[in-house]
């Protein structure tokens, strides 16, 4: 039988509400933020639990994201509670890209990462998108040139320079997503970067980095890489 501090105990864990209210938003477990969305739970468990089992049965917060709501209904989420998931899940997106539009200075490789990063965990296949940026390296705009099936992109010059040449950019950053959640680039990453490299010196638009996004791990600290750190621009 529970002891009363075990008591007490659940009955804290079944209210993240008051401990938002109380502690903040940081003070939650990703269980607990997705309970309030999911308000109730359903006989003989809680929306805490209901929650844990969501996150159990996708494997990560970033899957349970990328999921269409059809997946995301099971045992206690109905399909009010998988549009309110989405809709949830889509506003964070979405102010995300509001971000962009404050035309940050990318003078570094984590503030590219910090910008796509949302972007790039929400996406279900590679992306290469292009930063377009002025000469005091502000963002003008982010545009997705190309999109491929899991570890396949093909990308051609002209679609990644399109953008650049309309819009009149001094200089583009390139980024894309590996899904697998490992961002070491592969062959065809280095060469498809030196290729465009070489484009932008004819076309008097400088290639500043290509960045390569995945997830952090035990064995990465850092959830993207820079082909410029890692001296791939040698050409």
């Amino acid at each position: 039988m529970p002891t009363n501090d075990r008591i007490l105990d659940l009955l804290e864990a079944d209210r993240p509400r008051e401990r938002l209210a109380d502690r903040g938003p940081d003070a939650l477990r990703n269980a607990e933020l997705l309970a309030i969305l999911l308000r109730t739970g359903i006989r003989g468990a809680s929306a805490v639990t209901v929650a844990e089992e969501l996150l159990q049965r996708f494997g990560s917060l970033e899957a349970v994201a990328r999921a269409p709501w059809q997946q995301l209904c099971g045992r206690g989420i109905g399909r009010d509670k998988s549009l309110a998931l989405k809709a949830a899940f889509t506003l964070a997106r979405r102010l995300s890209e509001e971000a962009r539009q404050e035309s940050p200075v990318l003078d570094h490789p984590e503030a590219v990462a910090a910008l796509l990063r949302d972007d790039a965990i929400a996406a279900p296949v590679e992306r290469l998108q292009v930063l377009l940026l002025n000469t005091r390296r502000r963002l003008l705009r982010v545009d997705t040139v190309a999109e491929g099936l899991l570890d396949q992109l093909l990308v051609h010059a002209r679609e990644v320079f399109r953008p650049a040449i309309a819009a009149g950019a001094h200089a583009i950053i390139l980024a894309h997503n590996h899904p697998s959640g490992d961002p070491s680039p592969s062959e065809a990453d280095i060469r498809v970067t030196r290729d465009l490299i070489r484009a932008g010196h004819l076309l008097k638009i400088e290639v500043l980095d290509h960045l390569i996004l995945g997830r952090r791990s035990q064995e990465r600290t850092r959830d993207y890489v820079s082909l410029r750190e890692l001296g791939y621009f040698q050409v």
